[in-house]
């Protein structure tokens, strides 16, 4: 088996499968220690690395500039390496059931490719069970080796939290779970040389995949509930924000607010988990109610800008809405499972015209997954409402002069502020105001 000082001394490289938002930077940080291979099946996203370019600004230009990796798309290339870190996305389906093509996907390359003697650490979100049951037979299957005689497993879940400069990497505690003590004992020391807040060894593969699925989890939980406090305060016109920051004196209440919850973690991975306890015949009540709120409140918050329109005396088929932001997270450019698509779709069902702006968000990927026609920010004009869906700090140079430029009638324009970004006492003043 590839031991500690053979990719320590460079006999053997390591190799990262999947160079997005987790897989890039882990390469990029690996390469100050070891002989790094960066794959990934996506011609285009290799060649903007090797130009020193990265999409989704994980990864500093100048950091990326001085990386130590080789990246690739040739799949040959993965026998060179004694540890294979997958790092590729587990998203789930449109029936929100988990979508297992990227792991299995990955999994078949690189048990098709990789040498005797092989360490294979699995990074994607997957729920517990998933590394042992699935991917090791696959490894078998395609490289003809024998688990555990032959090459080993491990699971070190992904902490990445995207467009986080304080939390990164090198300060996340890592956890660490290895098929055999041995294993675990290299996969510690090797994340150890990058990770400097440390590493947790779990004691089983299985523990492993569960904490991670729970981390998030648990954090959707309780966005749920400042969500449904939301719903009910909105209804007793109460502001949740400030509700939120009267509790909030107290040392021991959580500081978490409501929102629209997407993107490739929060909002996915506690399918994961309900998927697996539904095939083992237990019916999750807790975790599938808070998500069920969760993906409502795009629909809410479409109706409560609709119900401001008519109260503005605003025709509504064919008005006009300007909403700014799509990516599922502020200052960040990732646009999967952005919730605003929810918006998007609830007014147009109101024959709404919806003008996008977005200055973070690729405009090919937003046609391609949303169909959305990214406008510039200028040519939101005409509107009878303005959502600020995403608190880009971009956006926080919109003040009322430059918002009621935007609208038809500043008299009776409208701002629904989501996340309560701007400044609520200066524009009420000139608009009806509302935020969640």
């Amino acid at each position: 088996m590839t031991t500690f000082e053979d990719i320590t001394s460079g006999r053997t490289s390591v190799a990262v499968v999947g160079l997005g938002y987790v897989g890039l930077p882990l390469a990029v940080a690996l390469g100050d220690h070891f002989r790094v291979i960066g794959f990934d099946i996506s011609r285009p996203r290799i060649e903007e690395l090797r130009r020193g370019q990265d999409s989704t600004r994980e990864v500093e230009p100048e950091r990326l500039a001085r990386a130590r990796v080789d990246y690739t798309d040739d799949p040959a290339r993965l026998a060179e390496a004694g540890i294979i870190v997958v790092a590729v996305p587990t998203p789930i389906d449109g029936n929100r059931k988990p979508d297992l093509r990227p792991v299995v996907g990955a999994s078949a390359t690189v048990g098709a490719h990789m040498s005797a003697g092989c360490i294979i650490v699995y990074e994607s979100t997957v729920y517990p069970g998933l590394t042992e049951e699935i991917c090791v037979p696959l490894l078998e299957e395609k490289s003809g080796l024998c688990c555990g005689k032959d090459f080993t497993v491990g699971y070190s879940p992904e902490r990445i939290n995207p467009g986080d400069r304080v939390h990164t990497l090198e300060s996340i505690v890592k956890v660490v779970a290895g098929q055999d003590e041995p294993t675990a004992d290299l996969l510690a020391r090797f994340y150890g040389t990058v990770v400097k807040a440390g590493v947790h060894r779990a004691s089983s593969i299985k523990v492993a995949e569960a904490a991670k699925v729970i981390e998030n989890t648990q954090r959707d939980l309780n966005i749920a509930l400042m969500n449904e406090l939301a719903l009910i305060f909105d209804r007793m016109d109460i502001d949740t924000n400030e509700v939120l920051r009267a509790a909030g004196t107290k040392w021991n209440f959580l500081p978490f607010r409501p929102g629209l919850v997407g993107g490739h973690c929060i909002g996915v991975d506690p399918y994961y988990l309900t998927f697996k306890a539904e095939s083992i015949g237990f019916h999750p009540q807790v975790i599938l109610a808070g998500r069920r709120i969760n993906d409502g409140m795009g629909k809410f918050i479409a109706e409560k800008a609709i119900k401001a329109m008519i109260n503005a005396g605003c025709q509504i088929k064919g008005a006009r809405v300007g909403l700014l932001g799509l990516t599922f997270k502020e200052d960040v450019p990732d646009l999967r499972n952005s919730r605003v698509e929810d918006i998007i779709r609830e007014l147009t069902d109101y024959h709404v015209d919806v003008l996008v702006h977005d200055p973070l968000a690729d405009t090919e990927e937003a046609k391609e997954e949303y169909g959305v026609d990214l406008r510039p920010l200028d040519a939101l004009r005409d509107l009878d409402a303005v959502i600020l869906a995403v608190s880009h700090a971009q956006f926080a140079q919109l003040d009322a002069g430059r918002l009621a430029a935007m609208f038809k009638n500043p008299q009776t324009g409208i701002v629904i502020d989501v996340k309560g970004f701007l400044d609520r006492d200066a524009l009420s003043r000139h608009f009806a105001y509302w935020r969640l």
